[in-house]
């Protein structure tokens, strides 16, 4: 199972998110329930991912999400080549700097890959089991 959306704008992460939701819930339909947990982490890393790119590179971003057989692949697609770095998180919140490092703790696998397009895509890996990353 795998969904696909362009995602753009202010609402790209939410339409990330209900992307995320349908795949769980037809693995649910098809007898395989997912953990709260790993519903959850899906959903921020998903939302993260989404906001970076909507964020920092022009245009839209294509989202992909679909099981693999160690968990829940969710691959952002945009125009930067830039890949994501951690910066100095600030305390009050009003600049971010939480969304990266928060991907990593979440995710098994996390990979920035060039496109042939001169773009990126961010591909994150969410654990089958809760607290597996």
């Amino acid at each position: 199972m795998r969904r696909h959306c362009r995602c753009h704008g202010d609402g790209a992460p939410a339409r990330a998110r209900q992307e995320v939701r349908r795949l769980v819930d037809e693995a649910g339909a098809g007898g395989r329930p997912v953990p709260e947990a790993v519903q959850d982490a899906a959903l921020l890393v998903a939302s993260e991912l989404v906001t970076n790119a909507v964020k920092y590179a022009s245009g839209p971003c294509g989202f992909d999400v679909g099981w693999s057989a160690d968990g829940l692949d969710i691959d952002v697609t945009d125009s930067s080549p830039t890949a994501p770095r951690a910066r100095r998180a600030d305390p009050t919140g009003a600049t971010g700097g939480y969304g990266w490092p928060l991907v990593w703790q979440l995710s098994s696998q996390v990979e920035v890959r060039p496109t042939p397009e001169g773009g990126k895509t961010v591909h994150a890996r969410i654990p089958r089991s809760p607290g597996a990353g």
